[in-house]
């Protein structure tokens, strides 16, 4: 236990909050802009919406026990371990506190496996509730993508 929390510390000690626009243009280097058929937009949209463009972010589920992290808020349920959740999947083989610094490849990966899924972007309940069906180009604006 001791070992996790002080993973978990220095995890955060090297996280990072992206500025959109930022963020945008580490989406785009990293091939997200059409990736599974959505448009960088939805990325960013979802991004801002999940985390705050902060990839120190978690949310503890008090409804079974899981815990998101970071800047896409990954669930430890079905995407990567983080040792506390029951019936675990890690169908993205990584540990939790991977998704918590500022090395936002493990992150950017994982998602593209998340998207990948049946429910593709809907698998975020964010993106569902704030960028489905929406117009989107503010998030990109004057970001030069």
């Amino acid at each position: 236990m001791r070992s996790l929390v002080f993973l978990l510390l220095v995890a955060l000690a090297s996280a990072k909050i992206y500025d959109r626009c930022e963020w945008a243009r580490v989406l785009k280097s990293y091939g997200m802009d059409g990736y599974h058929g959505y448009s960088l937009d939805n990325w960013v949209c979802l991004s801002k919406w999940e985390s705050d463009y902060n990839t120190a972010a978690t949310h503890y589920n008090y409804y079974d026990g899981s815990t998101d992290y970071g800047i896409f808020q990954i669930n430890s349920r079905y995407w990567c371990n983080n040792g506390q959740t029951p019936n675990a999947v890690n169908a993205c083989h990584i540990s939790c506190s991977e998704l918590l610094t500022d090395d936002v490849s493990v992150a950017i990966n994982c998602a593209k496996r998340v998207v990948g899924d049946p429910n593709g972007i809907a698998a975020w309940v964010a993106w569902r509730l704030h960028c489905k069906g929406r117009d989107l180009s503010s998030y990109v604006a004057g970001c030069g993508v």
